[in-house]
């Protein structure tokens, strides 16, 4: 797991919506049995009641063993301090074990296990009610949320919180909850089934089970880190190149949002070095990184048409840019493979050197008496020196077609040098200018 056991706050919020089982301070059903029946009956029969004797049952009706034990139920209630209430159950389990309030006070056990923090006692005892009660919506909370953050990957463990998650999707109001607390707490009920489910199904290497119940749940929660962590790792799992993208997304969203329901951050410093390393795997570099962390905190799902280019795709899209403009300029793509040569290969200009070139173009990046500075792979960065055996004329940014002779280059700064023994084997060069006539003599001014 990337977290450890989190705080039950909230989902503890949402469990206390549905105790409406537990019998109130001031409506235990076997007090008010022995108070209705001490004002009806005689003066002796209300004094033993009152002393503490059980009253008689009705059918259907749920009663104390005797006033002991409902006094001992009420200080249950009263105690504030969880470690001394857990103590006074222990008490009335002890003293009481077959009583008809076992419901009651189980319940009363995952409560107060759960101000302890005792989370593997809480999932125990919320199996315990499911055990009497296999509908109790507090106890099928619990287990199902207990499963993901315990870990406990135990086949019966799985199934119990796959069965639990399958219940709270389809859940039933209890009458003590209200229509405004019932529909948000059925969203969050449905959001952790689907979770609980989708995290079991992750457990039983059920890759496409997972996806689609952990998508789910994103949609009635948006704001769940963890599950966006689980989602990722689950499409790596699956090893295809082509919802790889995808799972990068989920990981770039664990890793970024900060908000309620997010991973806390020495866990999103993890996903975030993770989804590094993976990005840069698939793409090549970490070029666009930064606006995926932006679009993923914004939103829990990548659009439609989301992409990230792969490394396989961005060389054969390199490849088949270089042969479309080999197509339409071949001298800029014979002057760019003799640069890589240059830069890259050793031994590459001894090769070269004393040989003609093929006839290139590039444009004029400066002029000076007998030398000529051209740019090929663009319009202004020096890269080819003609060396003339006479001084030329050339137009700044005018271009060149040329044959050279390689003499000499240097790696940094970039610059090849070639020789041009004959100026007609450049084209484009200026016109040398005309020789300029001598004035005429003035005449002299006779006297």
């Amino acid at each position: 797991m990337l977290v450890s056991l989190k705080k039950f706050v909230g989902a503890a919020a949402v469990a206390s919506l549905f105790t409406g089982t537990l019998p109130a301070q001031d409506q235990a059903p076997g007090q008010a049995q022995a108070q209705g029946q001490a004002q009806g009956q005689g003066q002796a029969q209300g004094q033993g009641q009152a002393q503490g004797q059980p009253a008689a049952g009705t059918p259907g009706q749920k009663n104390w063993k005797d006033r002991a034990e409902y006094d001992l139920y009420e200080a249950i209630q009263k105690e504030a301090t969880p470690a001394k209430r857990l103590e006074l159950l222990n008490q009335w389990n002890e003293k009481y074990a077959a009583s008809e309030f076992k419901l009651e006070r189980t319940l009363l056990y995952l409560d107060t296990y759960q101000k302890l923090g005792q989370a593997p006692k809480m999932l125990e005892t919320a199996k315990s009610v499911i055990a009497i009660d296999p509908t109790n919506l507090t106890a099928l909370y619990w287990i199902a949320y207990l499963t993901t953050s315990l870990n406990n990957t135990a086949p019966d463990a799985l199934d119990a919180g796959e069965k639990a998650g399958q219940a709270l999707l389809n859940p039933t109001k209890p009458a003590t909850t209200s229509d405004a607390d019932w529909a948000k707490a059925k969203t969050d009920m449905q959001a952790l089934g689907y979770k609980t489910i989708g995290w079991v199904s992750m457990m039983r290497k059920n890759g496409g089970a997972a996806q689609e119940n952990f998508l789910k749940s994103l949609e009635l929660n948006p704001n769940a880190g963890e599950i966006s962590y689980w989602l990722g790792q689950t499409i790596i799992a699956e090893k295809k190149p082509e919802t790889y993208p995808l799972a990068l997304y989920h990981l770039a969203r664990a890793s970024s949002y900060d908000g309620p329901g997010a991973l806390p951050p020495d866990g999103r410093k993890q996903v975030d070095d993770y989804l590094t390393k993976a990005y840069t795997g698939f793409h090549g570099d970490t070029s666009g990184l930064a606006e995926l962390r932006t679009q993923a905190k914004a939103k829990p799902v990548p659009p439609a048409d989301f992409k990230i280019a792969s490394v396989r795709e961005i060389a054969e899209k390199k490849l088949a840019e270089e042969e479309a403009a080999a197509k339409a300029d071949p001298q800029l793509a014979q002057w760019k493979a003799i640069k890589d040569g240059l830069m890259n290969q050793a031994g590459y200009f001894d090769q070269m050197k004393g040989a003609a070139l093929p006839k290139l173009h590039g444009k004029v990046v400066s002029a000076t008496g007998k030398s000529v500075v051209l740019a090929l792979s663009d319009a202004t960065t020096p890269e080819v020196t003609l060396n003339f055996e006479t001084p030329v004329r050339a137009e700044v940014g005018s271009t060149l077609q040329f044959v050279g002779v390689a003499s000499s280059f240097t790696k940094e700064p970039f610059m090849l040098t070639l020789d041009v023994a004959d100026k007609k084997d450049v084209e484009g060069l200026s016109a040398a200018p005309a020789a300029k006539k001598p004035a005429p003599a003035k005449a002299k001014r006779r006297r």
